[in-house]
């Protein structure tokens, strides 16, 4: 089932498209606090998002933005703007189409299932990001991202946080891991996995992550 985010700040539209994308027999959600947008995105996972352009706090260009950070998830822009500038800042911020309110929901929704068509059609619809309380890892370009701070990590680091995010509340061996790591018939040494483990914890210590991958003697490691 696809599902749909709303971020529109009119409780009777947003009630509206609710009902409709409901109708239409897609899992739908809408924020309430605005100032989580991205966090309520992240949480959810939306495969498509309905983007008004004036909103309380930051407006959707920005929101449209800190998404794009981390997915190409479909988001069409929904403003009672209606000029070329308005349009052209909506597809250049990553906006994929633009629809001016007042609008039909005919038209909406014709939008919404086109895009949705058009976008997984071809495409496996799982998402390009995995979270754990509050830190996002993207699969598309292997950074970590905390807090708005984008922390890049090598090859080998990058495995190990998805391994450990993946499985996050149990505990990951150091064989399992040092598998994970395994590339053109070289296997990485027990030595090479706690190198590897010392300069991720570093990294993640830098942007106050401390503990967040925990030592489990003689077991191995856990994100808890």
């Amino acid at each position: 089932m696809f599902k749909i985010m709303i971020v529109e700040d009119d409780f009777k539209i947003r009630e509206i498209i609710l009902e409709n994308i409901k109708k239409w027999g897609y899992d739908g959600m809408y924020i309430e606090d605005f100032n989580k947008t991205f966090d309520s995105f992240v949480k959810y996972q939306p495969h498509l998002v309905l983007m008004d352009v004036n909103l309380p706090s930051f407006d959707g260009f920005y929101w449209c933005n800190k998404i794009r950070e981390v997915s190409k998830v479909p988001i069409i822009f929904i403003s009672s703007r209606n000029t070329n500038m308005d349009i052209i800042m909506s597809v250049n911020m990553g906006g994929d189409d633009f629809i001016q309110k007042p609008f039909s929901l005919d038209v909406l929704m014709a939008k919404v299932n086109a895009l949705l068509r058009r976008t997984y059609s071809y495409s496996n619809v799982d998402s390009n990001i995995i979270q754990h309380k509050g830190v996002v890892l993207n699969l598309k370009d292997n950074n970590l991202i905390y807090k708005d701070i984008k922390i890049e990590l090598t090859k080998n680091e990058y495995k190990i946080v998805y391994i450990l995010m993946k499985n996050n509340g149990s505990i990951v061996s150091r064989d399992k891991i040092m598998r994970s790591l395994w590339e053109d018939e070289s296997f990485v040494d027990d030595n090479t996995l706690t190198v590897n483990i010392n300069r991720l914890r570093k990294k993640l210590d830098d942007v106050n992550l401390k503990n967040f991958i925990k030592t489990k003697k003689g077991q191995g490691y856990i994100i808890p």
